[in-house]
Protein backbone atom coordinates (compact mmCIF):
# COMPACT_ATOMS: atom_id res chain seq x y z
CA UNK A 1 0.00 0.00 0.00
CA UNK A 2 1.20 3.52 -0.72
CA UNK A 3 0.24 6.73 1.09
CA UNK A 4 2.02 9.71 -0.44
CA UNK A 5 3.15 12.75 1.54
CA UNK A 6 1.84 15.09 -1.16
CA UNK A 7 -1.45 14.31 -2.84
CA UNK A 8 -1.17 12.83 -6.35
CA UNK A 9 -2.04 14.94 -9.40
CA UNK A 10 -4.25 12.23 -10.87
CA UNK A 11 -5.37 8.65 -10.35
CA UNK A 12 -6.02 6.07 -13.05
CA UNK A 13 -9.46 4.63 -12.30
CA UNK A 14 -10.56 1.65 -14.38
CA UNK A 15 -14.14 1.27 -13.15
CA UNK A 16 -16.88 2.81 -11.02
CA UNK A 17 -18.81 1.09 -8.26
CA UNK A 18 -21.87 0.90 -10.50
CA UNK A 19 -19.98 -0.70 -13.38
CA UNK A 20 -18.49 -3.35 -11.11
CA UNK A 21 -21.87 -4.05 -9.57
CA UNK A 22 -23.43 -4.59 -12.99
CA UNK A 23 -20.58 -6.69 -14.35
CA UNK A 24 -20.14 -8.95 -11.33
CA UNK A 25 -23.66 -9.00 -9.94
CA UNK A 26 -23.90 -12.79 -10.34
CA UNK A 27 -20.60 -13.57 -8.59
CA UNK A 28 -21.15 -16.30 -5.98
CA UNK A 29 -20.45 -15.68 -2.25
CA UNK A 30 -16.85 -16.54 -1.44
CA UNK A 31 -15.92 -16.42 -5.11
CA UNK A 32 -13.20 -14.48 -6.90
CA UNK A 33 -13.43 -12.98 -10.37
CA UNK A 34 -9.76 -12.96 -11.35
CA UNK A 35 -10.42 -9.37 -12.53
CA UNK A 36 -8.18 -6.58 -11.27
CA UNK A 37 -9.78 -3.15 -10.99
CA UNK A 38 -8.91 0.28 -9.67
CA UNK A 39 -11.59 2.45 -8.05
CA UNK A 40 -11.59 5.87 -6.46
CA UNK A 41 -13.92 7.67 -4.10
CA UNK A 42 -14.57 8.76 -0.54
CA UNK A 43 -14.39 6.51 2.53
CA UNK A 44 -17.88 6.33 4.02
CA UNK A 45 -17.12 3.92 6.87
CA UNK A 46 -14.18 1.92 8.20
CA UNK A 47 -14.14 -1.06 10.55
CA UNK A 48 -11.44 -3.50 11.63
CA UNK A 49 -11.50 -7.12 12.79
CA UNK A 50 -8.02 -8.14 13.82
CA UNK A 51 -6.04 -8.84 10.70
CA UNK A 52 -9.00 -7.94 8.51
CA UNK A 53 -10.42 -4.50 7.77
CA UNK A 54 -13.34 -3.25 5.70
CA UNK A 55 -14.15 0.14 4.25
CA UNK A 56 -17.11 1.35 2.23
CA UNK A 57 -15.96 3.48 -0.69
CA UNK A 58 -18.45 5.77 -2.43
CA UNK A 59 -18.16 7.40 -5.80
CA UNK A 60 -20.80 9.30 -7.75
CA UNK A 61 -22.33 6.05 -9.02
CA UNK A 62 -22.68 4.12 -5.78
CA UNK A 63 -20.60 2.19 -3.26
CA UNK A 64 -18.30 -0.81 -3.12
CA UNK A 65 -16.61 -2.46 -0.17
CA UNK A 66 -12.84 -2.46 0.22
CA UNK A 67 -11.60 -5.70 1.84
CA UNK A 68 -8.10 -5.50 3.35
CA UNK A 69 -6.10 -8.46 4.71
CA UNK A 70 -2.84 -8.13 6.60
CA UNK A 71 -1.56 -11.30 4.93
CA UNK A 72 -2.08 -9.57 1.55
CA UNK A 73 -0.85 -6.06 2.44
CA UNK A 74 1.73 -6.62 5.15
CA UNK A 75 1.74 -5.18 8.67
CA UNK A 76 2.78 -1.61 7.82
CA UNK A 77 0.36 -1.19 4.93
CA UNK A 78 -2.43 -2.70 7.01
CA UNK A 79 -1.79 -0.13 9.76
CA UNK A 80 -1.87 2.65 7.17
CA UNK A 81 -5.17 1.31 5.79
CA UNK A 82 -6.82 1.23 9.20
CA UNK A 83 -5.49 4.75 9.90
CA UNK A 84 -7.55 6.15 7.05
CA UNK A 85 -10.39 8.39 8.16
CA UNK A 86 -14.05 8.64 7.23
CA UNK A 87 -14.27 11.19 4.43
CA UNK A 88 -10.79 10.59 3.04
CA UNK A 89 -10.63 10.31 -0.75
CA UNK A 90 -8.63 7.29 -1.87
CA UNK A 91 -7.80 5.18 -4.86
CA UNK A 92 -7.72 1.40 -4.43
CA UNK A 93 -6.59 -1.52 -6.59
CA UNK A 94 -7.29 -5.19 -6.27
CA UNK A 95 -9.32 -8.22 -7.36
CA UNK A 96 -13.10 -8.02 -7.52
CA UNK A 97 -14.52 -10.68 -5.20
CA UNK A 98 -17.65 -11.47 -3.27
CA UNK A 99 -17.13 -12.15 0.44
CA UNK A 100 -18.58 -15.18 2.15
CA UNK A 101 -21.27 -12.89 3.55
CA UNK A 102 -22.22 -11.94 -0.01
CA UNK A 103 -20.75 -8.39 -0.21
CA UNK A 104 -19.26 -7.42 -3.57
CA UNK A 105 -15.79 -6.16 -2.70
CA UNK A 106 -12.36 -5.20 -3.91
CA UNK A 107 -9.66 -7.31 -2.23
CA UNK A 108 -7.18 -4.53 -1.76
CA UNK A 109 -3.61 -4.87 -3.00
CA UNK A 110 -2.82 -1.14 -3.04
CA UNK A 111 -4.41 2.04 -1.68
CA UNK A 112 -3.37 5.62 -2.39
CA UNK A 113 -4.52 8.57 -0.29
CA UNK A 114 -5.70 11.19 -2.78
CA UNK A 115 -7.02 13.84 -0.36
CA UNK A 116 -7.48 13.82 3.40
CA UNK A 117 -10.69 14.91 5.07
CA UNK A 118 -9.66 17.07 8.05
CA UNK A 119 -13.18 17.88 9.26
CA UNK A 120 -15.68 15.45 10.80
CA UNK A 121 -18.19 14.15 8.29
CA UNK A 122 -21.89 14.71 9.10
CA UNK A 123 -23.62 12.04 11.18
CA UNK A 124 -21.73 9.12 9.68
CA UNK A 125 -23.31 9.95 6.32
CA UNK A 126 -26.84 9.56 7.69
CA UNK A 127 -27.66 13.02 6.41
CA UNK A 128 -27.83 16.62 7.57
CA UNK A 129 -31.24 17.41 8.98
CA UNK A 130 -30.80 21.09 9.90
CA UNK A 131 -32.08 23.03 6.88
CA UNK A 132 -29.94 26.10 7.48
CA UNK A 133 -26.80 23.97 7.82
CA UNK A 134 -27.64 22.09 4.63
CA UNK A 135 -27.90 25.32 2.65
CA UNK A 136 -24.79 26.92 4.16
CA UNK A 137 -22.63 23.83 3.57
CA UNK A 138 -24.32 22.56 0.45
CA UNK A 139 -21.33 20.41 -0.48
CA UNK A 140 -21.92 18.36 2.69
CA UNK A 141 -25.61 18.18 1.86
CA UNK A 142 -24.72 16.63 -1.49
CA UNK A 143 -22.36 14.17 0.17
CA UNK A 144 -24.82 13.12 2.86
CA UNK A 145 -28.28 13.42 1.26
CA UNK A 146 -29.12 11.44 -1.84
CA UNK A 147 -32.25 13.54 -2.34
CA UNK A 148 -30.14 16.69 -2.70
CA UNK A 149 -28.02 15.03 -5.39
CA UNK A 150 -31.12 13.78 -7.18
CA UNK A 151 -32.47 17.34 -7.33
CA UNK A 152 -29.40 18.57 -9.20
CA UNK A 153 -29.67 15.61 -11.55
CA UNK A 154 -33.36 16.41 -12.09
CA UNK A 155 -32.48 19.99 -13.04
CA UNK A 156 -29.92 18.75 -15.56
CA UNK A 157 -32.52 16.40 -17.02
CA UNK A 158 -35.15 19.15 -17.25
CA UNK A 159 -32.74 21.52 -18.99
CA UNK A 160 -31.53 18.86 -21.41
CA UNK A 161 -35.05 17.75 -22.35
CA UNK A 162 -36.32 21.31 -22.74
CA UNK A 163 -33.50 22.09 -25.15
CA UNK A 164 -33.85 18.94 -27.21
CA UNK A 165 -37.67 19.20 -27.31
CA UNK A 166 -37.56 22.77 -28.63
CA UNK A 167 -34.66 22.04 -30.98
CA UNK A 168 -36.69 19.25 -32.55
CA UNK A 169 -39.45 21.80 -33.28
CA UNK A 170 -37.09 24.15 -35.10
CA UNK A 171 -36.66 26.60 -32.22
CA UNK A 172 -33.23 28.23 -32.19
CA UNK A 173 -31.42 28.61 -28.88
CA UNK A 174 -29.99 32.12 -28.47
CA UNK A 175 -28.24 34.24 -25.86
CA UNK A 176 -29.27 37.77 -24.93
CA UNK A 177 -27.59 40.29 -22.62
CA UNK A 178 -27.46 39.60 -18.91
CA UNK A 179 -26.51 43.21 -18.22
CA UNK A 180 -28.95 45.59 -19.87
CA UNK A 181 -29.07 49.38 -20.20
CA UNK A 182 -32.80 49.21 -19.52
CA UNK A 183 -34.59 46.67 -17.31
CA UNK A 184 -37.68 45.44 -19.14
CA UNK A 185 -39.80 42.49 -20.15
CA UNK A 186 -41.52 42.04 -16.80
CA UNK A 187 -43.10 43.92 -13.93
CA UNK A 188 -40.37 43.66 -11.29
CA UNK A 189 -37.78 45.63 -9.34
CA UNK A 190 -34.28 45.25 -10.89
CA UNK A 191 -30.79 45.05 -9.45
CA UNK A 192 -28.66 48.01 -10.49
CA UNK A 193 -24.91 48.14 -11.06
CA UNK A 194 -22.48 50.58 -12.65
CA UNK A 195 -19.94 50.15 -15.44
CA UNK A 196 -17.01 52.45 -14.68
CA UNK A 197 -15.30 52.72 -18.11
CA UNK A 198 -18.54 53.82 -19.83
CA UNK A 199 -19.84 55.56 -16.71
CA UNK A 200 -23.33 54.10 -17.15
CA UNK A 201 -25.78 52.31 -14.89
CA UNK A 202 -26.71 48.81 -16.00
CA UNK A 203 -29.40 46.41 -14.81
CA UNK A 204 -29.32 42.67 -14.25
CA UNK A 205 -32.04 41.39 -16.51
CA UNK A 206 -35.44 40.75 -15.05
CA UNK A 207 -36.48 38.97 -18.29
CA UNK A 208 -35.00 38.44 -21.77
CA UNK A 209 -38.33 39.22 -23.47
CA UNK A 210 -37.58 42.47 -25.28
CA UNK A 211 -34.32 41.15 -26.74
CA UNK A 212 -35.95 37.92 -27.89
CA UNK A 213 -38.65 40.00 -29.59
CA UNK A 214 -35.93 41.99 -31.34
CA UNK A 215 -34.84 38.68 -32.84
CA UNK A 216 -38.38 38.12 -34.17
CA UNK A 217 -38.17 41.57 -35.74
CA UNK A 218 -34.80 40.57 -37.19
CA UNK A 219 -36.30 37.61 -39.03
CA UNK A 220 -35.84 34.69 -36.63
CA UNK A 221 -39.21 32.96 -36.33
CA UNK A 222 -38.72 30.53 -33.43
CA UNK A 223 -36.27 31.38 -30.65
CA UNK A 224 -35.75 30.43 -27.02
CA UNK A 225 -33.31 31.08 -24.20
CA UNK A 226 -32.67 29.05 -21.06
CA UNK A 227 -31.62 31.99 -18.96
CA UNK A 228 -30.91 33.36 -15.51
CA UNK A 229 -33.10 36.25 -14.33
CA UNK A 230 -32.68 38.54 -11.32
CA UNK A 231 -35.38 40.45 -9.44
CA UNK A 232 -34.66 42.59 -6.41
CA UNK A 233 -37.47 41.09 -4.38
CA UNK A 234 -38.05 38.95 -1.30
CA UNK A 235 -37.56 35.23 -0.73
CA UNK A 236 -40.23 32.67 0.07
CA UNK A 237 -40.97 28.99 -0.48
CA UNK A 238 -42.03 29.88 -4.05
CA UNK A 239 -39.86 32.94 -4.85
CA UNK A 240 -36.16 33.41 -5.60
CA UNK A 241 -34.41 36.63 -6.56
CA UNK A 242 -32.11 34.68 -8.90
CA UNK A 243 -33.89 32.02 -10.92
CA UNK A 244 -33.93 30.05 -14.16
CA UNK A 245 -36.46 30.86 -16.86
CA UNK A 246 -37.05 29.06 -20.14
CA UNK A 247 -38.44 31.75 -22.43
CA UNK A 248 -39.42 31.31 -26.07
CA UNK A 249 -41.30 32.95 -28.96
CA UNK A 250 -42.96 31.61 -32.08
CA UNK A 251 -43.90 33.88 -34.97
CA UNK A 252 -47.39 33.62 -36.53
CA UNK A 253 -48.83 31.96 -33.41
CA UNK A 254 -51.08 33.25 -30.61
CA UNK A 255 -51.47 32.33 -26.97
CA UNK A 256 -53.80 29.44 -27.77
CA UNK A 257 -51.06 27.80 -29.84
CA UNK A 258 -48.49 28.55 -27.14
CA UNK A 259 -50.63 27.11 -24.35
CA UNK A 260 -50.71 23.81 -26.25
CA UNK A 261 -46.96 23.98 -26.79
CA UNK A 262 -46.22 24.63 -23.11
CA UNK A 263 -48.60 21.87 -22.04
CA UNK A 264 -46.74 19.32 -24.17
CA UNK A 265 -43.35 20.66 -23.04
CA UNK A 266 -44.25 20.33 -19.36
CA UNK A 267 -45.34 16.74 -19.94
CA UNK A 268 -42.07 15.93 -21.73
CA UNK A 269 -40.02 17.33 -18.85
CA UNK A 270 -42.15 15.54 -16.23
CA UNK A 271 -41.82 12.21 -18.03
CA UNK A 272 -38.05 12.58 -18.31
CA UNK A 273 -37.54 13.63 -14.69
CA UNK A 274 -39.90 11.15 -13.02
CA UNK A 275 -40.58 8.47 -15.59
CA UNK A 276 -44.33 9.16 -15.30
CA UNK A 277 -46.85 12.01 -15.44
CA UNK A 278 -48.17 11.97 -11.87
CA UNK A 279 -47.21 14.38 -9.09
CA UNK A 280 -48.32 14.43 -5.46
CA UNK A 281 -49.89 17.76 -4.49
CA UNK A 282 -51.64 18.57 -1.23
CA UNK A 283 -52.03 14.91 -0.37
CA UNK A 284 -53.49 13.81 -3.67
CA UNK A 285 -52.17 12.50 -6.97
CA UNK A 286 -52.40 14.97 -9.86
CA UNK A 287 -52.19 13.54 -13.37
CA UNK A 288 -50.48 15.75 -15.95
CA UNK A 289 -51.68 13.51 -18.79
CA UNK A 290 -55.20 14.89 -19.51
CA UNK A 291 -55.66 18.22 -21.27
CA UNK A 292 -54.98 21.09 -18.90
CA UNK A 293 -58.08 23.01 -17.84
CA UNK A 294 -58.68 26.58 -19.03
CA UNK A 295 -60.61 29.27 -17.14
CA UNK A 296 -60.77 33.06 -17.05
CA UNK A 297 -59.47 35.11 -14.13
CA UNK A 298 -63.07 35.87 -13.10
CA UNK A 299 -63.90 32.15 -13.19
CA UNK A 300 -60.81 31.36 -11.10
CA UNK A 301 -61.90 33.89 -8.46
CA UNK A 302 -65.36 32.30 -8.29
CA UNK A 303 -63.86 28.80 -8.14
CA UNK A 304 -61.80 29.94 -5.16
CA UNK A 305 -64.93 30.96 -3.28
CA UNK A 306 -65.11 34.59 -4.44
CA UNK A 307 -67.96 36.44 -6.06
CA UNK A 308 -68.58 37.09 -9.75
CA UNK A 309 -66.66 40.30 -10.47
CA UNK A 310 -67.83 40.81 -14.04
CA UNK A 311 -70.58 43.22 -12.95
CA UNK A 312 -68.22 45.25 -10.77
CA UNK A 313 -65.70 45.31 -13.61
CA UNK A 314 -68.28 46.56 -16.11
CA UNK A 315 -69.27 49.28 -13.61
CA UNK A 316 -66.02 50.98 -14.53
CA UNK A 317 -65.19 53.26 -11.57
CA UNK A 318 -63.49 50.64 -9.41
CA UNK A 319 -65.23 51.60 -6.16
CA UNK A 320 -67.11 48.31 -5.95
CA UNK A 321 -63.91 46.36 -6.62
CA UNK A 322 -62.10 48.30 -3.91
CA UNK A 323 -64.87 47.61 -1.41
CA UNK A 324 -64.87 43.89 -2.20
CA UNK A 325 -61.06 43.69 -2.00
CA UNK A 326 -61.14 45.26 1.45
CA UNK A 327 -63.87 42.84 2.52
CA UNK A 328 -61.66 39.83 1.74
CA UNK A 329 -58.56 41.34 3.37
CA UNK A 330 -56.59 42.57 0.35
CA UNK A 331 -54.32 45.48 1.33
CA UNK A 332 -54.94 48.20 -1.25
CA UNK A 333 -52.71 50.93 -2.63
CA UNK A 334 -54.43 54.19 -3.51
CA UNK A 335 -52.57 54.32 -6.84
CA UNK A 336 -53.95 50.99 -8.07
CA UNK A 337 -56.35 50.95 -10.99
CA UNK A 338 -59.21 48.48 -11.21
CA UNK A 339 -57.15 45.99 -13.20
CA UNK A 340 -54.45 45.80 -10.53
CA UNK A 341 -57.18 45.37 -7.90
CA UNK A 342 -58.70 42.43 -9.79
CA UNK A 343 -55.25 40.85 -10.17
CA UNK A 344 -54.66 41.16 -6.42
CA UNK A 345 -58.05 39.62 -5.64
CA UNK A 346 -57.21 36.75 -7.99
CA UNK A 347 -53.86 36.15 -6.27
CA UNK A 348 -55.53 36.25 -2.86
CA UNK A 349 -58.37 33.78 -3.41
CA UNK A 350 -58.17 32.43 -6.97
CA UNK A 351 -54.65 31.33 -7.83
CA UNK A 352 -53.79 29.68 -4.52
CA UNK A 353 -56.83 27.37 -4.74
CA UNK A 354 -55.96 25.94 -8.16
CA UNK A 355 -54.38 22.51 -7.66
CA UNK A 356 -54.82 20.77 -11.03
CA UNK A 357 -52.78 22.15 -13.98
CA UNK A 358 -54.84 25.05 -15.29
CA UNK A 359 -54.37 27.92 -17.73
CA UNK A 360 -55.92 31.08 -16.28
CA UNK A 361 -56.65 33.17 -19.37
CA UNK A 362 -57.00 36.94 -19.59
CA UNK A 363 -55.10 39.46 -17.44
CA UNK A 364 -55.89 43.15 -16.90
CA UNK A 365 -53.84 45.59 -18.96
CA UNK A 366 -52.57 47.22 -15.76
CA UNK A 367 -50.46 44.14 -15.02
CA UNK A 368 -49.89 42.89 -18.58
CA UNK A 369 -48.29 45.71 -20.63
CA UNK A 370 -46.66 43.51 -23.27
CA UNK A 371 -49.59 41.38 -24.47
CA UNK A 372 -52.27 42.04 -27.10
CA UNK A 373 -55.75 43.22 -26.14
CA UNK A 374 -58.13 40.39 -25.34
CA UNK A 375 -60.43 39.66 -28.25
CA UNK A 376 -63.59 39.52 -26.11
CA UNK A 377 -62.93 41.02 -22.64
CA UNK A 378 -62.53 44.81 -22.61
CA UNK A 379 -59.60 46.04 -20.53
CA UNK A 380 -57.91 42.62 -20.49
CA UNK A 381 -55.08 41.11 -22.53
CA UNK A 382 -54.38 37.73 -24.05
CA UNK A 383 -52.08 36.64 -21.26
CA UNK A 384 -52.52 33.23 -19.69
CA UNK A 385 -50.75 31.78 -16.66
CA UNK A 386 -50.19 28.07 -16.17
CA UNK A 387 -50.99 27.40 -12.51
CA UNK A 388 -50.25 24.18 -10.63
CA UNK A 389 -50.60 23.60 -6.92
CA UNK A 390 -51.59 27.23 -6.34
CA UNK A 391 -48.43 28.61 -7.95
CA UNK A 392 -47.90 30.28 -11.32
CA UNK A 393 -45.46 28.26 -13.44
CA UNK A 394 -45.55 29.89 -16.87
CA UNK A 395 -46.92 33.16 -18.27
CA UNK A 396 -48.02 32.91 -21.91
CA UNK A 397 -48.90 35.74 -24.31
CA UNK A 398 -50.29 36.75 -27.62
CA UNK A 399 -47.48 39.25 -28.03
CA UNK A 400 -48.25 42.92 -28.55
CA UNK A 401 -46.77 43.98 -31.92
CA UNK A 402 -48.41 47.39 -32.40
CA UNK A 403 -45.70 49.99 -31.75
CA UNK A 404 -48.17 52.83 -31.08
CA UNK A 405 -50.15 50.73 -28.58
CA UNK A 406 -46.93 49.55 -26.95
CA UNK A 407 -45.87 53.17 -26.49
CA UNK A 408 -49.22 53.94 -24.85
CA UNK A 409 -48.79 50.97 -22.50
CA UNK A 410 -45.31 52.15 -21.54
CA UNK A 411 -46.75 55.61 -20.82
CA UNK A 412 -49.36 54.04 -18.52
CA UNK A 413 -46.61 52.15 -16.71
CA UNK A 414 -44.60 55.35 -16.34
CA UNK A 415 -47.62 57.02 -14.76
CA UNK A 416 -47.96 54.12 -12.32
CA UNK A 417 -44.27 54.41 -11.44
CA UNK A 418 -44.67 58.13 -10.83
CA UNK A 419 -47.45 57.32 -8.37
CA UNK A 420 -45.16 55.02 -6.42
CA UNK A 421 -45.26 51.62 -8.16
CA UNK A 422 -41.54 50.70 -8.14
CA UNK A 423 -42.21 47.52 -10.15
CA UNK A 424 -43.88 49.26 -13.11
CA UNK A 425 -42.22 48.58 -16.46
CA UNK A 426 -39.79 51.20 -17.71
CA UNK A 427 -40.20 52.42 -21.29
CA UNK A 428 -37.56 50.97 -23.61
CA UNK A 429 -37.16 53.51 -26.41
CA UNK A 430 -34.83 51.31 -28.42
CA UNK A 431 -37.37 48.47 -28.35
CA UNK A 432 -40.09 50.84 -29.54
CA UNK A 433 -37.84 51.89 -32.41
CA UNK A 434 -37.27 48.23 -33.32
CA UNK A 435 -41.00 47.47 -33.06
CA UNK A 436 -41.74 50.28 -35.51
CA UNK A 437 -40.05 48.17 -38.20
CA UNK A 438 -42.72 45.51 -37.72
CA UNK A 439 -42.85 42.33 -35.64
CA UNK A 440 -44.92 39.36 -36.81
CA UNK A 441 -47.79 38.19 -34.62
CA UNK A 442 -46.31 35.77 -32.10
CA UNK A 443 -46.97 33.59 -29.10
CA UNK A 444 -44.51 33.77 -26.21
CA UNK A 445 -43.95 31.84 -23.01
CA UNK A 446 -41.72 31.72 -19.94
CA UNK A 447 -41.49 28.52 -17.89
CA UNK A 448 -40.06 28.85 -14.38
CA UNK A 449 -37.74 25.84 -14.23
CA UNK A 450 -37.16 26.12 -10.47
CA UNK A 451 -40.86 26.16 -9.66
CA UNK A 452 -41.57 23.29 -12.03
CA UNK A 453 -38.88 21.21 -10.30
CA UNK A 454 -40.50 21.86 -6.91
CA UNK A 455 -43.64 20.09 -8.08
CA UNK A 456 -41.94 17.32 -10.04
CA UNK A 457 -39.68 16.37 -7.12
CA UNK A 458 -42.12 16.97 -4.27
CA UNK A 459 -39.87 19.54 -2.59
CA UNK A 460 -41.05 21.72 0.29
CA UNK A 461 -39.22 24.84 -0.85
CA UNK A 462 -37.93 26.32 -4.08
CA UNK A 463 -34.51 26.72 -2.44
CA UNK A 464 -34.16 22.93 -2.58
CA UNK A 465 -33.95 23.19 -6.37
CA UNK A 466 -30.95 25.55 -6.29
CA UNK A 467 -27.41 24.24 -6.27
CA UNK A 468 -26.13 26.94 -3.91
CA UNK A 469 -28.96 29.12 -2.52
CA UNK A 470 -28.01 32.59 -1.30
CA UNK A 471 -28.63 33.08 2.43
CA UNK A 472 -28.55 35.93 4.87
CA UNK A 473 -25.08 36.37 6.44
CA UNK A 474 -24.65 33.90 9.24
CA UNK A 475 -22.19 33.20 12.05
Amino acid sequence: MTVEGGYPYRYERSATAEVLGERFGDLEPGGGSGFEASVAGRIASLRGHGKLAFADLRDSSGAIQLFAQQDELGENAMEAFTALGVGDIVGAEGEVIRTRRGELSLRVSSVTLLAECTRPMPEKWHGITDTEARYRQRYLDFLANASARRMIEARATANRVARSWLDERAFLEVETPLLQPQAGGAIARPFVTHHDPMDVDLYLRIAPELYLKRLLIGGFERVYELNRCFRNEGLSSTHLFEFTMLEGYEAYADYNDTMSLVEDLVRAIAQAVNGHLSVMLEGRVVDLGPRFERMTMFEAIEAGGGRDLSGLWDGGDGDGLRAYARDIGVALDAAWGRGKIVAEIYEAIGEKNIVEPTFVTGFPKDVSPLAKDHRTIEGFTEQADLVLGGVELAPIYSELNDSAEQERRFAQQAAARAQGDAEATLADRDFLEALAYGMPPAGGFGVGIDRLLVFLTGSDSIRETVTFPILRPGP
